[in-house]
């Protein structure tokens, strides 16, 4: 079964003094999830966001929070990001021991729960638990900064986790170096979730973030055929 294209913008490219504008901008210009890169410093080389913001951005949309938490340990802020408005809430098969716990708790919360493969992580990582899984994110670039290159091995692993899924009801979300350009690749290996940060964010204002997440779409729906 093709699963829809959906196009999450990644609020870090975003005008951090503007952050609720920056959401009603790309929720109005056609975005499908709000995609939140949470950072700490130590799983990743870099510091971003808290709960609070997602409780803030909350009431300027109804859409998706996709909320990707590149910390370590997680569990004792799932609670936090939950309670803030997180729809979606993604954790690193490499930031714990206790991976399957660290999803039950997020599914016991009445959240969606994805778990994050980093680009030198085995898709065997998630094997023994896809059934309590909503979505599977791959990096396509080392986490921690954005703006990075594509890498592509990728497109392979997207093809295995495809694979791996067969039929259940799990979403595939890349992200890192996408683009009109690599979404075409991406989407035809099996993937359907694209988080996109400068590529929307480098236009300007609702029009450029429409036209931007437009090409995007465009050009992954293409690829599946």
């Amino acid at each position: 079964m093709v699963r829809p294209i959906k196009i999450a913008p990644s609020i870090l490219a975003s005008d951090f003094a503007r952050f609720g504008e920056e959401v009603r901008a790309i929720d109005e210009a056609g975005c499908d999830w709000i995609h939140v890169d949470v950072m700490d410093g130590h799983f990743v080389p870099n510091i971003t966001f808290g709960p609070q913001v997602v409780r803030a951005i909350r009431p300027h949309t109804d859409k998706t929070i996709d909320t990707h938490l590149m910390i370590a340990p997680a569990d004792p802020y799932l609670q936090e990001f939950a309670d803030a408005g997180s729809d979606m809430i993604t954790v690193h098969a490499e930031a714990g021991p206790h991976l399957d716990r660290s999803l039950q708790a997020i599914k016991a919360m009445d959240k969606k729960a994805g778990v994050s493969l980093n680009p030198g992580t085995h898709e065997s990582a998630i094997e023994y638990v896809l059934d309590k899984l909503d979505m599977v994110l791959i990096m396509s670039v080392n986490p921690g900064f954005g703006g990075q290159s594509f890498i592509p091995s990728t497109i392979d692993k997207i093809k295995k986790v495809r694979a791996l899924i067969g039929d259940r009801d799990i979403d595939i979300q890349i992200d890192g170096g996408v683009t009109p350009q690599t979404a075409p690749l991406i989407a035809a290996a099996g993937a359907n979730v694209l988080v996109a940060g400068s590529a929307v964010f480098k236009g300007k204002g609702i029009e450029g973030y429409r036209e931007n997440i437009a090409l995007i779409r465009e050009a992954a729906e293409k690829a599946q055929g």
